[in-house]
């Protein structure tokens, strides 16, 4: 365990202790050395962490205490969010267990504003053709769909047809090459999916959809339990 990660959880084991914490309980638990705790408890309070105490009686953390909460912008929730999805889905059980404590954590660490950005990526949805990729510009997309507007672009068919699309965007779906819009197409009345290096001439409109974010990605979530249940069995 790094130092780093020592010091984190000194402190976790003082927040929820009831009563002073001896150096050899914390050594026990962290599977450590007293001496160590007792350098780490001094490298804690040389950075002004309110520890009170000393060898032999234990260590209290003052009850005001508290860490500074983690500063994510909505970016960079979104990136770990997407990772932590992928990590998810590994088949070590306990990998995929602590890839969704992280996200508990990240959850509670943003503002509650921005928490539904963590359910924004989704990194299941594979498109079936393959082509080369291009530098994508993903910016304005969810834009749109963070402030909730439409979406305007024209869009290249795969039999290279071209259309003007105006979309209610609800989330972006990612794999290793590809990158999708899941949104609901004002022109078809129903959801589509936008590979979006297809995309072209994209504008964030100032309309808002007629719909809202929640209701849409529920009918996704329907729509892709649906057809899960019509894939055959292998």
């Amino acid at each position: 365990m790094r130092s780093t990660e020592r010091l984190f959880q000194i402190i976790q084991i003082l927040r929820r202790s009831a009563g002073p914490a001896t150096a050899a309980a914390l050594a026990a638990e962290i599977e450590v050395s007293r001496r160590t705790i007792y350098r780490d408890i001094a490298e804690l309070i040389a950075q002004r962490v309110p520890i009170e105490g000393a060898a032999g009686f234990g260590y209290v953390l003052a009850d005001d205490y508290d860490m500074p909460p983690l500063a994510l912008t909505p970016d960079e929730a979104e990136a770990l969010a997407l990772g932590a999805q992928w990590v998810a889905r590994h088949p070590d059980a306990a990998l995929a267990r602590i890839a969704l404590d992280a996200m508990a954590k990240i959850r509670f660490a943003l503002p509650e504003g921005s928490r539904y950005v963590l359910e924004q990526p989704v990194s299941d949805v594979r498109p079936r053709e393959d082509n080369k990729n291009r530098p994508l510009d993903t910016m304005p997309l969810r834009d749109a769909i963070r402030r909730g507007r439409v979406l305007a672009f024209r869009y290249l068919a795969l039999d290279g047809q071209q259309s003007q699309r105006a979309v209610w965007p609800i989330l972006l779906g990612y794999d290793e090459e590809r990158v999708l819009l899941i949104a609901w197409c004002e022109e078809r009345s129903a959801i589509r999916h936008f590979r979006v290096e297809r995309m072209s001439a994209i504008e964030v409109l100032e309309r808002k959809p007629q719909r809202r974010r929640h209701d849409l990605l529920r009918i996704w979530h329907e729509a892709r339990g649906r057809a899960s249940a019509q894939r055959p069995q292998l």
